[in-house]
């Protein structure tokens, strides 16, 4: 059995009396220890499926469906129960490290609170341990010494990297990363994907990693799905949908992203038209590789 099953999730914003459709019969599943990517250019809903799941939607969208994690329907679970299991079981890395802490706690205290909040018979004294084991998990140096520092006295990379022990603090089972890399240099993203790469060693973390960008997927992802405009257009093996893509979206985003063989006098592929929704309809094209029927394309580069 799955981990996180979401199967014909949708989602509406209500906005001036009117509903907006955003998420379209959207069906996923990551297994115990996975990673699945979730990919797609910015607007095509892959936050607001994390959020969705996390149930930290705002008052105003309306969503259907189903979210079963470890068994349970999210959707229907008692907002107290959800709350436990938020940040217990499910935790989730936002975007943008500047902005996502607190600059007027330390980051001992941010940690802290994150453990209190899931773990009440703890001492003083074992949640102050608990911070810097956390802390030292992500390898940080002077863990103790960093406790009761402020986020302005750490690099990006480090900041992102103190947000990943907030969510890791809790031992969850899922951990949702949206865009964890997107703010960084190149040589700090190597290093934030290298030790989520470790985390999932350690603690068998099963993640749903969002990124548009499909260099980064292609290195953390065992399973990819493609999304655009709120529905997914193909899903398989990081292998089959980058070396074998077969819908012409996902061609033409590999073939956007330019390589040391790209020609540099030739002009890099643009997005096609998307299809009639209504005339497209998700198929397994071969084994686990799935893809939207009407928009298939010949044989992938």
């Amino acid at each position: 059995m799955s981990l996180l099953e979401v199967n014909h999730l949708s989602i509406w914003f209500r906005s001036r009396g009117e509903e907006r459709l955003v998420v379209s019969d959207l069906s996923l599943s990551i297994a115990a220890g996975e990673v699945l990517g979730l990919v797609g250019e910015s607007g095509s809903g892959k936050s607001v499926t994390a959020l969705a799941i996390l149930r930290l939607l705002d008052t105003a969208a309306r969503v259907e469906g189903s979210i079963r994690f470890d068994g349970v329907e999210l959707l229907t679970l008692p907002q107290e129960a959800m709350r436990q299991r938020r940040g217990r079981e499910i935790a989730m890395i936002f975007q943008e490290p500047m902005t996502a802490l607190n600059p007027v706690m330390t980051i001992g205290a941010q940690i802290a609170e994150a453990i209190r909040a899931h773990q009440t018979g703890l001492s003083r004294k074992q949640v102050r341990q608990t911070v810097i084991e956390a802390i030292e998990a992500v390898a940080i140096p002077e863990a103790a010494s960093r406790y009761g520092h402020y986020p302005h006295q750490f690099s990006g990379g480090q900041r992102q990297r103190i947000l990943i022990a907030m969510a890791i603090a809790n031992r969850p089972k899922l951990l949702i990363a949206d865009e964890p890399t997107t703010a960084l240099d190149v040589t700090v993203q190597a290093q934030v994907l290298e030790l989520l790469a470790d985390l999932r060693r350690r603690f068998g973390l099963a993640m749903l990693f969002i990124s548009h960008d499909l260099a980064v997927v292609s290195q953390v992802a065992d399973r990819v799905l493609v999304m655009r405009h709120g529905r997914s257009l193909e899903s398989g093996t990081a292998r089959e949908v980058f070396h074998h893509p077969l819908h012409p979206y996902t061609v033409s985003l590999l073939g956007a992203v330019p390589t040391m063989t790209t020609d540099r006098n030739a002009p890099l592929a643009t997005l096609p038209a998307e299809a009639d929704a209504a005339s497209s309809a998700l198929a397994e094209l071969a084994p686990g590789h799935w893809v939207r029927q009407a928009d298939v394309a010949g044989p992938g580069r």
